[in-house]
């Protein structure tokens, strides 16, 4: 470290609050915002456009525990010993937003150390190795307060704190904005495939006179108005176009079963797509070079993930697997391609419909781990669209999910790129004015 740096417990330069809000609504109390566990563990930052949970609170816990800009959260509580301390940084005010119980708010002295810069030191692998070693417990783990204080994080003088915090920053803005882009091309597509497979609205606009040859319609070319019928007609589905059918899900997607370890030698590495890495609000991530310790599933090129898991996280994923990429998943996952004349974003937008999303929770079984079985999915009665339908949905969204696919790409180099500057700034190796 920088000669010049001094290092600090936490308890030097930060109080330590730990949250007993609970999320119950309670009469003669004061309504509030609720920051919950999962707002923290999945997501860096907490925003005022977050969708946040309402409870109540006394007046006592709103003064203690109420949110203010800079400050820093950590969960205190998990499962696992190495899955604690996770941090997020409060960079709004959010008017009536209280931190709520397995949470610790870390509220900065201002004169000692700038939140920002305090959250990415808590980020680092040598903070959360700190935490990690400071859990207590046997099947559930947790963080105490005095050992929170214990906690070191290098200190530079303030202006070199605040650098710090904005050259990270940086990254972590243009990965949120990555994040937006691509959430509206997926939300361009997605309403594309509600419009011709759920609402059927072409053909409903053709048989009430809305849409006639040689018009365009808001997703609707003129050049399709002959691939799509005029009339809708009965099915166990509901009414669909005419000469549409019904098919089961397996008869448009196919499964990977090969779910051996994939080793090619001991030391095989592997891209390891895994749950909970994928979480509903952060980018979904994969760690890379980890070795495979238990059965896998190998996940191909063009596949989609869906996750048979009582959703906590979103039931569908879109992988970036090269061809010459070593890649595995989770078993909790089925590994789909699919069949001609299907294609992927079909697949990957007929997974996020309500209808499909409620027969896969209607599978759900068991009581701690509560998933669903992979042959019943395959069972699930869905619609048979015609090929040359599919095949125009195919052209019209694949720029929107190749534009997408480039911003989740770009948001992964960046973040590797973050993760890589992040020790040497906060060591000095690497200076910023």
């Amino acid at each position: 470290m920088n000669n010049e740096w001094r290092t600090a417990k936490l308890s030097a330069v930060a109080e330590t609050i730990i949250s007993n809000v609970d999320k119950k609504t309670k009469p003669n109390e004061h309504p509030v915002l609720l920051c919950n566990y999962t707002d923290v563990y999945r997501n860096s930052f907490i925003l005022a456009d977050m969708d946040f949970m309402s409870a109540t609170a006394t007046k006592r816990e709103i003064a203690k525990c109420s949110l203010n800009e800079g400050d820093v959260i950590i969960t205190k509580d998990s499962e696992k010993y190495d899955d604690i301390g996770v941090p997020a940084l409060v960079r709004e005010n959010v008017p009536d937003l209280v931190c709520g119980y397995h949470l610790v708010i870390l509220r900065p002295a201002v004169s000692e150390i700038d939140g920002a810069y305090l959250f990415y030191a808590l980020s680092a692998k040598e903070a959360q190795q700190q935490f990690h070693s400071y859990a207590n417990g046997m099947t559930r783990f947790g963080l105490r307060k005095v050992d929170i204080g214990l906690v070191e994080i290098p200190l530079p003088p303030l202006p070199a704190q605040r650098a710090i915090s904005r050259v990270l920053g940086a990254f972590d803005d243009k990965i949120a904005l990555n994040a937006k882009m691509n959430a509206t091309l997926e939300a361009m597509a997605r309403a594309l495939f509600r419009a011709w497979f759920v609402d059927f609205e072409p053909v409903r606009a053709k048989r009430s006179g809305r849409w006639r040859r040689g018009q365009t319609l808001p997703g609707m070319p003129a050049a399709l108005y002959d691939l799509f019928p005029s009339e809708l007609t009965p099915t166990e589905l509901g009414d669909v176009p005419a000469g549409w059918g019904v098919c089961a899900f397996g008869d448009i997607v196919s499964q990977s079963l090969d779910k051996e370890k994939p080793f090619e030698s001991p030391d095989a590495m592997f891209s390891h797509f895994s749950i909970p890495a994928y979480t509903a609000n952060k980018m979904p991530t994969m760690n890379k070079g980890s070795t495979i310790k238990s059965v896998k599933s190998i996940v191909k090129p063009d596949t989609v993930l869906l996750s048979r898991l009582n959703p906590q996280i979103p039931r569908v994923w879109l992988v970036d697997v090269a061809a010459d990429e070593r890649a595995v998943c989770s078993t909790e996952f089925m590994v789909l391609s699919a069949k001609a004349p299907f294609r992927r974003n079909y697949i990957y937008f007929l997974g996020q419909t309500e209808r499909f999303h409620t027969q896969v929770q209607s599978l759900v079984t068991g009581t701690i781990h509560q998933r669903s079985r992979a042959h019943e999915i395959l069972r699930i009665q869905t619609l048979l669209p015609d090929a040359s339908v599919l095949k125009a949905f195919d052209e019209l969204v694949a720029d929107f999910m190749s534009r997408s696919l480039n911003c989740k790409r770009e948001s992964v180099a960046l973040a590797a790129m973050r993760d890589t500057l992040l020790p040497r700034l906060l060591s000095g190796e690497v200076r910023v004015g």
